[in-house]
């Protein structure tokens, strides 16, 4: 895909601090003043722009950080959460109600698969778990009161791929909603493009990419993001997982330099992955040609970024796993640690950590393996080296 440029739409964003400086200035404010009582009653009430009532509601560096993450995705409008959880069940609880059903794709982030099998029942809200790649499965598992299909666009942690052109062409047929998780893709795949309705981040991830910080984010029309934010029935509103002004303005400044993390990640990440699988290794990556998805990926990515920086290898075992990512901490080749876009490698036991919410017998059927590690790649300057020494250690613990 060549004909939208992210990085170009956040570039050409201009943002002026109150006394000209190049970053805008900071609200360190929860609640603002008005100089008249209407004034205040228009705020509230949404029919006063540019002014500010409290923080809950919106703040200026918080409206700044969502109209760059708008560009990002090429939506009309986003809003930033407090954490990449807040905003998924944001969408989930304004999108639907007590007696309504969600189909989810089965392979996703733990804690968001916890929210649709665990919280969500009392509230008898149900969600069927369905093989993203397989349509005619999906649309038999559409009931009258289905209201979302959701995915991932490169799921967690299988990277399975999801076809966003498709299910978006199944959600139009039902008069459904396209949610789609692009956290793993930032800037390789364009899900609004691409037909999805919602886009949503964990800024937690890439987009920030300092590990400093967690925050979220929504992206969509913007009748929908006005919807949440309705003093009366918006979900983010009324939930209130707000972002803190100073973490607004903190990622804010990261953004600017993600395309080039993300072209560094995603080279870094490829030149493993061929190398792992050259050695025989049980790799799975979207830009080798042995994924099974890898020529679904290039349709919709923008090849300048890349497949993105996550892989897995599976070592077979859970305690094979923890001695191998143990001596590469040790040897300083990254960090045993959940999450990911540092620029440090992180590395974690997907099925004893971030899948660890879904129950063992359902992470087997899965292809979640006891031993797959999930590697988020990092930013080394000399990927030839890391590699020697990634294998070294492979070689020590018996991974193979």
């Amino acid at each position: 895909m060549k004909n939208f440029n992210a990085a170009n739409e956040i570039q050409d964003l201009q943002y002026f601090g109150e006394f000209g400086g190049v970053n805008p200035s900071i609200s360190d404010s929860s609640t603002y003043t008005f100089l008249s009582a209407k004034t205040m009653f228009d705020t509230f009430e949404g029919n006063a722009d540019g002014c500010y009532l409290y923080s809950r509601h919106s703040s200026p560096m918080n409206l700044y950080l969502a109209q760059a993450l708008a560009k990002l995705e090429n939506t009309a409008a986003a809003n930033v959460t407090a954490s990449g959880m807040g905003a998924i069940t944001t969408v989930l609880l304004q999108l639907c109600q007590s007696g309504d059903h969600i189909i989810s794709s089965r392979t996703i982030y733990g804690g968001t698969y916890a929210f649709l099998k665990n919280f969500l029942p009392p509230f008898h809200i149900e969600t069927s778990f369905v093989d993203i790649s397989n349509f005619e499965g999906i649309e038999s598992a559409i009931r009258p009161t289905t209201k979302i299909i959701y995915c991932e666009t490169v799921s967690n942690p299988l990277l399975e791929i999801a076809d966003i052109r498709k299910l978006s062409a199944i959600c139009k047929k039902y008069n459904l909603k396209l949610v789609v998780d692009n956290t793993f893709s930032p800037l390789s795949v364009s899900p609004g493009v691409l037909g999805a309705d919602i886009v949503i981040h964990s800024l937690t991830k890439f987009i920030n990419g300092s590990s400093d910080t967690v925050g979220g984010v929504y992206c969509g029309t913007q009748e929908f993001i006005n919807e949440t934010k309705n003093v009366n029935s918006g979900a983010c509103m009324l939930l209130g997982p707000t972002m803190d002004s100073l973490r607004s303005a903190s990622i804010l400044k990261n953004l600017r330099t993600l395309h080039i993390r993300i072209k560094q990640h995603s080279y870094n990440a490829l030149y493993l992955a061929e190398r792992f699988e050259q050695d025989g290794l049980k790799v799975c990556y979207p830009g080798l040609q042995s994924h099974k998805h890898h020529e679904l990926m290039k349709s919709m990515m923008h090849t300048e970024y890349g497949f993105g920086g996550i892989l897995t290898l599976d070592a077979g075992t859970t305690d094979k796993a923890n001695e191998f990512m143990e001596l590469m901490q040790k040897e300083n080749l990254g960090y045993l640690a959940v999450s990911l876009g540092f620029y440090k490698t992180l590395f974690s036991c997907s099925g004893s950590s971030t899948s660890s919410e879904i129950p063992e017998e359902e992470r087997i059927s899965m292809g979640i393996s006891d031993g797959l590690i999930r590697f988020s790649i990092g930013l080394d300057d000399d990927i030839q080296r890391t590699y020697q020494r990634m294998k070294a250690c492979m070689v020590k613990t018996g991974v193979n």
